[in-house]
């Protein structure tokens, strides 16, 4: 499988409205976003840093969490 018809499970990013935020993680964990980021930019072509698919992770992570989605959590504004 080649790298350009590999898909991700984040897909194309979406044009929104941002804030910032600021976390901290672990050397290795940035490492990984770093990767993924990488991955992301040959698989869809246009330039994505991690910092740029953290939100989108996120979002899509709390979509697919049942437990949070049962416990009242709601589709976000941009998703």
């Amino acid at each position: 499988m080649s790298v350009t018809s590999r898909r991700l499970r984040l897909g194309p990013l979406p044009k929104t409205e941002t804030v910032k935020l600021t976390f901290t993680c672990t050397v290795v964990l940035k490492a990984e976003l770093e990767r993924y980021a990488a991955m992301h930019s040959q698989t869809y072509g246009e330039p994505a840093d991690a910092a740029t698919l953290i939100p989108y992770m996120l979002e899509t992570f709390m979509a697919r969490d049942r437990g949070f989605r049962r416990g009242g959590g709601t589709k976000a504004a941009g998703g």
